[in-house]
């Protein structure tokens, strides 16, 4: 698509959104002398689209009132764009109602699209290939998704239905800070009136989702991807470590996210909590940090550390 189309279809996206555009206004959203504005807009009244304009001070450009435009018009960028989001979001897991939804509103897409860009599209979408595996986790419902994301901007509790990983279903009553898609998965954080404290919620195991009467207030300085990240490495799991190294905080950070282990610096360098189904990941893990440290506990790790030692030296002497 040529620049000057694609300017005269950005015009039309501008007046789009309502009410009148003076032309000062959009010759400087679109980058152009006023001049040249005037000139795409009578293109568009040339293509049948009715254009009303105003003069004076504050006159300018507006759609006729009640004119109903196209249902879709999308530059090839633009096309690219919407796609591609569509098929990277069903992968990661960031749309809801992954697949189905996805692919339904991707054929919509290209099912309005002029034939030349369909085809290149659908040539695209055939010869790609990708690295990363498909997400596979259930996502979460789209009502649900909604309706804490409202509560989360409007500061309204919700109550939910929850499900937690042993199988209990429970209700309950929710302060939502903010959601979060981390990984793969979709969370919600606030304070819980059950627990009486923040807490952390999958949203693929809310199985209902009501706005609740009243208000609330974030707390100052809340980072909702904080405290999921810090929430996650304080998942319960067969084994806890807690290992003294001699390093620092911003070196071990550049190997451990905050999803996987809580970092704190003390007086004798850092102290690191994982928590891990298996000893020998641990022991794998405090090698992968390349520093000197101390083991606080448990001591069965010391003897996973041994073993990992005498199987590197074993192979290098080979």
């Amino acid at each position: 698509m040529t620049r000057p189309t694609a300017r005269v279809l950005a015009l039309l996206e501008l007046l789009q959104s309502g009410g009148t555009h003076t032309v000062a206004s959009l010759a400087g959203r679109l980058g152009v002398d006023e001049r040249t504005l005037r000139r795409y807009a009578r293109h568009l009244t040339d293509l049948g689209i009715p254009i009303e304009s105003r003069r004076g001070r504050y006159g300018g450009y507006r759609l006729t009132a009640g004119y109903k435009l196209p249902p879709l018009m999308l530059t090839d960028d633009e096309a690219v764009a919407v796609v591609l989001g569509l098929v990277a979001g069903s992968r990661t897991g960031l749309v809801s109602a992954a697949g189905a939804a996805a692919d339904s509103a991707s054929a919509k897409v290209r099912r309005v699209l002029p034939a030349e860009l369909r085809r290149r599209l659908d040539s695209l979408l055939s010869a790609a290939d990708f690295t990363a595996p498909e997400w596979s986790a259930s996502p979460p419902g789209t009502a649900e998704l909604l309706v804490l994301a409202d509560a989360a901007r409007r500061r309204r509790p919700v109550t939910i239905t929850y499900t937690s990983w042993r199988g209990s279903s429970s209700e309950r009553r929710v302060e939502p800070y903010g959601l979060v898609f981390h990984s793969g998965r979709w969370y919600v954080t606030g304070f819980d009136s059950l627990r009486g404290e923040v807490r952390t919620f999958r949203l693929d195991r809310v199985a209902a989702a009501e706005l609740e009467p009243g208000t609330f207030e974030v707390p100052a300085e809340f980072d909702p991807i904080s405290r999921v990240l810090s929430g996650l490495a304080e998942v319960s799991y067969p084994h806890e470590v807690s290992v003294l190294l001699h390093t620092t905080v911003a070196e071990v950070r550049t190997k451990l996210p905050a999803s996987v282990a809580t970092v704190t610096e003390t007086a004798g360098g850092v102290r690191l909590l994982l928590r891990a189904n298996r000893l020998e990941w641990a022991a794998a893990v405090l090698a992968w940090l390349g520093c000197t440290f101390e083991i606080e506990y448990p001591d069965e790790l010391r003897t996973e550390v041994v073993r990992l030692a005498d199987r590197l030296s074993a192979c290098a002497a080979r």
